[in-house]
């Protein structure tokens, strides 16, 4: 009969060390795009808010611009 020795430290050193990496791996990401939500899983009702406050934020300088356009096509069409 074969006998199949495992090395019960090794794999609980391999399973804290893949631990290890993914922690260090999520932090990294963290800090790398400066956001405080990544992920949906980070925060998923913040995530809406956020995503909702990002589209409101767009909406609103897209006004200004088309503002400012028009404006300055007024101003052109009255020096004319």
């Amino acid at each position: 009969m074969t006998r199949i020795n495992t090395n019960v430290s090794s794999l609980v050193a391999q399973k804290t060390l893949a631990r290890s990496n993914e922690q260090l791996q999520t932090a990294l990401t963290r800090l790398s795009t400066g956001l405080r939500i990544n992920v949906g899983k980070d925060d998923p009702a913040g995530l809406i808010a956020s995503e909702v406050l990002r589209s409101d934020i767009i909406s609103v300088n897209r006004a200004i611009a088309n503002s400012e356009q028009r404006t300055g096509e007024s101003d052109y069409r009255h020096r004319r």
